[in-house]
């Protein structure tokens, strides 16, 4: 089994939540799936999909630059969306935060519901530190 580190954004992380937000493997950065969840449960940009994207991948910054990172270090991203034409919405805030090319893998889902009510978007990703 291998050897890893949970890294959490704060001493404050709720002790219900039985997930890490990110799992450094030696260099790699597992950033578990997020929702676009403020400090407080509310959904950031209801109903706006370029919105609830942007404030996941300030999320992964935070956690990324905690361990010496960027989003310039993510190398897959996997993003869990409602319905497709919101999916495309979400290519312009790529464009903008990765700056591409080169541009992460990436792999698109569409599914019938997220756990989280009000999300328009989950998304995971890989780093490489």
């Amino acid at each position: 089994m291998a050897v890893y580190e949970p890294i959490l954004p704060g001493p404050n992380w709720p002790k219900r939540y039985t997930f890490s937000p990110a799992v450094r493997v030696g260099n790699l950065v597992f950033l578990s799936g997020s929702t676009a969840g403020d400090a407080h449960g509310n959904i950031v940009g209801p109903g706006d999909i370029a919105a609830q994207t942007r404030f996941i991948f300030e999320k992964f910054q935070i956690i990324l630059e905690s361990v010496g990172g960027s989003l310039a270090n993510i190398v897959e991203t996997t993003e869990y969306v409602l319905s497709l034409d919101d999916y495309k919405k979400t290519a312009a805030v790529r464009t903008e935060l990765f700056k591409g090319p080169p541009w992460p893998a990436a792999t698109g889902v569409v599914v019938s519901g997220l756990v989280r009510e009000g999300a328009l978007i989950e998304i995971k990703a890989i780093a490489a530190l």
